[in-house]
Order: C-alpha cells, then structure tokens, then sequence
C-alpha cells in the first residue's frame, strides 16, 4: 500500500497529485511527500526492522513509494565508525563517522536519493532520466539508470574532477559537459524536462530523491541503539541533506522511536561558496547568490534550491554553520585520514574541517555526541592532493638502501 497521500508546497501548502512535477503550481515552491502517519504507525514498529534486508529499503514506508522498490535494492546501511582519536582532537565525548564513501554502488551518498528516484520514474513509466550534476549525482543516476535498463542524459559543467567524468561515462550514459555553472546547468535540465518529459531526478522528480537522504538520520538512529547523537555536520551544496537529515530525526520522533532528542544540525560549505552559511549568520532564510570559487566542485552550487530549507533547519533544531578555506578542506581530508584510516572527498574534508571550527567556537563541546556525515570517496577528488602529499623516496632493492634511508 502507498503511505503518501500527496505532495504538498512547503510555502503555500498547496496539494499536488503524485506525478513528476518541477514545483508548486500555485507559488513554484519546493514540494514534499505527506505521509499518512496513523497508516504508518499501524504497519510497521520500530523492532519489526531488525529481520528485514540492511538497506534503505527497511525504511520503506517512510519514503514515497506506491509500489515495492524493483531496481537499486542493495543501497544503503554504509558504516557508521567510531573515531576516538578524533573526537580527542576536537575535544568531545564521543565522535563517530558515517563514510557514504562506502555506498553501493558509486561510493556517495547520492545512490540513497537516486534509488528513491529511478524506482518512482519507474512507477510513473518514465523511461529517460537524467540530472545537472557537480560529479557524484552523475555517477550515482548513470550507474543506477543503467541497471533499471533506463536511458539517461547527463549534464555536468566542464571543469569537474576528471575521475568523476570517467566514474560516469563507464556506465555508458548520454553525457554531455556544458560551459558554464551548475546553475546554469540546473535551468537547461528544467527546460529539457518539461520539453522532453524526461525524469530529471533532481528537478521533476526531487519531491521524491530528497527523501532518500533521509536514510542517512534513519541509519544513524538505528546504529547507534536509537539513542540520537546530541549533534550531527553534514556537508552543504543544494542543502537538501541538511533540510532532510533535520526531517529524518522528527519523524523517528514522531514514531516515538528515538530514545532521546533529535540532534542539533550543523552545515558545512567551503569559503568559496558559503551562501547557506552567511544565511544562517545573517540570521535570514534569504539566500544570496554567490559566484562559486572553490577547489569543491561537488559544494559549487552558488543558489541552492533548498538553501533557505537548510538555513532554517539549522536554527530550529539549534545547530550552526560554519565556512572552511580550500587549504583547511585539504588539512581536513589529511587529518580523517591519519586519525581514522578513511579516505574523503572534498565534501568531507570540509565537513572535517567545519568541525573542528565549531569545537573551537565552542558550538560544539566536550559532552557532545557526534556524528560527522561523509557523503563521498576520496578516490574520486585525488587530484586535490597533488600538492599537499610528498612523494615517496626511491631505493634500490638492498638492504644497505634501506638501512641508508633509516638513518
């Protein structure tokens, strides 16, 4: 049975049928599932999850599908690890590490949003998908569109990481780079989805990806024994994983499933390209544009769409935003790595680096809970590195060598 009974705008309320839809009729508003919360409650308990398949999909009836899923099932359920020499660093009680860098199968956090995307078009006989991407959104739809059978056309600006350009061609896509910014780029997809009636997943279809992030909460709540971390940072680009890791934590709330308060959300956006952060300073849901001037291609989105979401998500569960340089993003990739073993994107080496500025702005502190979320690989942005890391001596193959490099 489906446990939507609509979409809905989150500024004016509008109700809107279940279809592919860009925005709100009436004001051009975001829209968002509404879920039959008794019909939720009557279907399934909190204990009933722990039989069912380790992946999103045991969180079915709080996403918005009106069939089972029939493609992307073995997504989600990536490692939450404990990070003790970090939370030592940062000066708080415990400190863990949700590495989407793990997922299947294109090692980001967008398998979560583009599994909930591809099966919805599925269900609405949508045979081309597509999407604007800075780099994992395009791994992410043409892996999965080409396991559902589906076309795709993929649009991403002309200067990303040339590891995620061949992470996506692999797959075969129609793939296409475009000179110009992901905003430039987001405009042509909306354009291209109501000529073409293509599933863009995050245009005509986001009312359904976003709610895939919220996956992310659901994991960590249940990883952590139902008891909630007491704060949560997570990166910024759109802001829609803020807006829905926020949302993910209300409803287990709602289900009374968690033991404990929702988390405080805290954002992470490079100096470069930090129009959610100066909001949340401003203390303002008005989102400024920016030009984007980043080394973090996957955070360049200069007007996020759910920029003033993510602002507001950020003040009413009493968290804060912080904005790193380029340099302090590469110290967080190389601090994670030694402290933890894991290797990060970018985004995550500005989330790493964005929490150690808020312990030392006290907004985060020493009996704090946290949880960092790593939404991508590191393998895919090593370029980053090139000039930080020396490269290695060479030795000839003898032990006098190497009792010489010794010392």
């Amino acid at each position: 049975m489906s446990f939507v009974r609509s979409l809905a705008c989150r500024a004016c309320g509008t109700a809107v049928e279940k279809i592919a839809i860009v925005a709100c009729p009436s004001c051009g508003g975001q829209l968002d599932p509404v879920y039959d919360w008794q019909a939720v409650q009557e279907a399934v308990a909190r204990d009933d999850l722990a039989a069912r398949p380790r992946s999103i999909w045991r969180y079915r009836e709080l996403l918005p599908l009106d069939e089972p899923p029939g493609v992307s099932k073995h997504v989600g359920w990536t490692p939450l690890v404990d990070a003790p020499a970090l939370a030592d660093l940062l000066g708080v009680k415990r400190l863990w590490v949700k590495f989407d860098g793990a997922s299947f199968p294109s090692l980001s956090f967008k398998d979560r949003v583009v599994a909930v995307a591809i099966n919805k078009a599925r269900e609405l006989g949508i045979e081309t998908v597509g999407c604007p991407s800075t780099g994992n959104l395009a791994n992410a739809v043409a892996a999965h569109a080409a396991a559902a059978g589906l076309d795709a056309w993929i649009f991403v600006p002309e200067s990303i990481e040339p590891a995620k350009i061949l992470g996506t061609a692999v797959y075969r896509p129609n793939m296409v780079r475009v000179r110009g910014t992901y905003d430039q780029i987001n405009r042509l997809c909306r354009d291209a989805a109501t000529r073409f009636g293509w599933g863009i997943v995050n245009v005509n279809l986001r009312a359904y990806y976003g709610e895939g992030s919220k996956t992310m909460a659901f994991e960590i709540a249940e990883q952590l024994g139902w008891r909630p971390p007491t704060a949560v940072v997570a990166p910024m680009a759109g802001g829609s994983l803020v807006t829905k890791l926020a949302r993910g934590f209300a409803e287990l709330g709602r289900l009374g499933w968690l033991e404990g308060d929702p988390p405080r959300i805290h954002g992470a956006q490079p100096a470069g390209c930090n129009p959610i952060v100066a909001a949340v300073h401003d203390g303002t849901d008005t989102i400024a544009a920016v030009a984007p001037d980043t080394r973090v291609k996957s955070l360049a989105i200069g007007d996020p769409v759910d920029g003033p979401w993510a602002a507001r998500a950020i003040r009413a569960t009493g968290g804060w935003a912080a904005a790193v340089s380029d340099d302090d993003m590469v110290d967080g990739i190389r601090l994670l790595a030694e402290a933890t073993g894991i290797f990060t994107e970018t985004a995550g080496g500005v989330t790493v680096a964005a929490a150690r500025q808020l312990a030392q702005d006290a907004r985060l502190g020493a009996d704090d809970r946290v949880v960092l979320c790593l939404t991508g690989n590191g393998m895919k942005t090593v370029d980053v590195l090139a000039e930080a890391l020396e490269p290695p001596p060479t030795i000839a193959p003898t032990l006098a060598d190497l009792e010489s490099l010794l010392g």
